[in-house]
């Protein structure tokens, strides 16, 4: 069986990390290895940075750099090594967040995140991509009944706004790639939706 990278996307409140735990149980059921990630993060190093990503206040750029160096060794200690083996890696987050929040809510240069992104990955890509859609105003009611909120969940709905329409505009702009959850419906509908994309991978 081919080793496959997964990638779930969304915006804070959209609920696509409840579903990791089912979707690990699916892919395991095969009998494959699964490796279950998260970006920022994923290496001891890459926690570091998260922390800092998600509660120090800093220029859109550093933050995007920050992002990429994380990312940099996030592929080469976790995802590249478990594909090698042909494990499935299963990743909350990956470049796709970068070109919703950093460059279409924040206004980083699409162009500079294209560059990053092509010498960090050397060609690496998701094999497939699940994006939990929900409507802005669902997102800001579900993340006002949230944890305490980091810096990007404590953003305008206007801010949710543009990263909603980036991640839609990244959908249409690699249709094969990306597959909508409809995450505005009762969560055994969207289990349901999930493993409908996951049976086929």
């Amino acid at each position: 069986m081919t080793a496959k990278f997964i990638t779930l996307e969304g915006m804070d409140g959209a609920g696509k990390s409840t579903h990791i735990p089912n979707i690990i149980k699916m892919l395991g059921a095969r009998g494959v290895e699964v490796i279950s990630t998260r970006e920022p993060g994923g290496t001891e190093l890459g926690e570091k940075l998260r922390t800092l990503l998600l509660h120090e206040n800093m220029h859109p750029e550093t933050e995007t750099l920050l992002m990429f160096a994380a990312r940099r060794e996030h592929i080469a200690q976790v995802i590249l090594p478990a594909l090698a083996r042909g494990a499935y890696v299963l990743s909350d987050r990956f470049t796709d967040a970068t070109y919703a929040y950093q460059a279409g809510a924040k206004g980083v240069a699409a162009n500079k995140v294209v560059q990053l992104e092509q010498w960090v990955q050397e060609g690496l890509q998701p094999d497939v991509t699940l994006l939990f859609d929900v409507p802005v105003e669902v997102s800001v009611a579900r993340l006002s009944n949230a944890r305490t909120p980091d810096k990007f969940e404590r953003e305008s709905a206007e801010f949710f706004a543009k990263i909603r329409e980036a991640y839609l505009l990244r959908a249409r702009e690699n249709p094969e790639r990306f597959k909508i959850i409809n995450a505005n419906q009762p969560l055994d509908k969207v289990y349901k939706a999930v493993e409908a994309q996951i049976a086929v991978l």
